[in-house]
């Protein structure tokens, strides 16, 4: 049997008139720790080094930060001076990323090893102590970590506008159109594990492609597995329309369930070359063609076991 009834019947449950809110309020999970953050950013930081990227951005925009704005503020460390932070809802707080960026000081003074291999691995990139020296050079560290910095970086936090000393930080919580930043702006664009769950993914893009500037390169990783909302890791392909829409409820994001082919032609059609395209296939553990829905009862053999895709664009 492949259906949860748990994930069902809380949505089911949101329905109901004063339930939706207690039963939604959660944590987003990943950005709570400083660790997490540092991982993240490393990871597509070396990544955007090994497909072109030369020197650090001045601008970066993040899409769904979660529960800090960790990333950017590990990003602010490296050498970025502006960072736009853009979430359907605000789910961090000053005092937590106080305390979030002063444990990311502490990771980038000791040239802290990334914390986990994970997926894709990038440690052929790394020095020896798993740490990408080649980029973070001691002399860059020296300037982006120098006290004064650091304090205009915390003050930044605090008082997130307007431009504190050359170093911006902007975090726009809902966000709804792309006016939120103005186009051609930003030189790059980073997400992890959040496009599988923006509803608008035609608009989101668009938007995407708005802000970068000439040459800009947006960095997503994509969770295109289930998320625990069925027993096998692609089983939400499994089940009738009438079956997710009871599933989803009155959450205003659950997953998209958009394949893989679906990120990529948007990409394409909104004009990004695409420049690392690394895809995660699951052979085992999925459910089988004969068991699709009607309405993935064609999809293609690639959409159907790539369960996870690693991708960099340029504009």
């Amino acid at each position: 049997m492949n259906m949860r009834m748990g994930p069902i019947v809380k949505g089911s449950l949101t329905y109901i008139p004063g339930l939706k809110d207690v039963l939604l309020k959660k944590d987003t999970g990943g950005t709570n720790s400083a660790r997490y953050c540092y991982d993240v950013w490393l990871k597509h930081l070396t990544m955007l080094r090994a497909n072109g990227m030369e020197s650090i951005p001045h601008t970066l925009a993040e899409l769904g930060p979660g529960d800090s704005i960790g990333i950017g503020l590990a990003a602010m460390l490296s050498g970025v001076d502006t960072y736009y932070a853009l979430d359907v809802k605000k789910y961090s707080n000053v005092d937590f990323n106080i305390r979030i960026f002063n444990e990311l000081v502490v990771l980038f003074r000791e040239r802290a090893a990334r914390p986990t291999k994970g997926w894709p691995d990038y440690d052929q990139y790394l020095d020896k102590n798993l740490f990408p020296s080649h980029i973070l050079t001691d002399d860059l560290l020296n300037t982006t970590l120098s006290g004064e910095r650091v304090s205009r970086i915390r003050n930044a936090i605090m008082k997130p506008e307007p431009s504190n000393e050359g170093i911006t930080i902007r975090y726009i919580a809902p966000w709804s159109d792309e006016g939120v930043i103005a186009r051609e702006t930003v030189n790059v664009i980073v997400s992890h594990s959040v496009l599988e769950h923006v509803v608008d993914l035609a608009g989101t893009y668009h938007a995407l492609y708005s802000w970068l500037t000439p040459g800009g390169v947006m960095s997503n990783q994509i969770d295109l597995s289930a998320h625990g909302l069925s027993k096998k890791w692609n089983g939400f392909r499994a089940y009738p329309e009438w079956m997710w829409k009871l599933l989803v409820g009155k959450r205003p994001f659950l997953i998209n369930r958009q394949p893989y082919s679906a990120h990529v032609n948007l990409m394409e059609e909104n004009g990004f070359r695409i420049i690392c395209n690394l895809k995660h296939y699951r052979r085992e553990g999925g459910v089988r063609r004969s068991q699709l829905s009607s309405r993935w009862k064609d999809i293609s053999d690639d959409d159907l076991t790539i369960s996870g895709t690693f991708i960099q664009a340029r504009k």
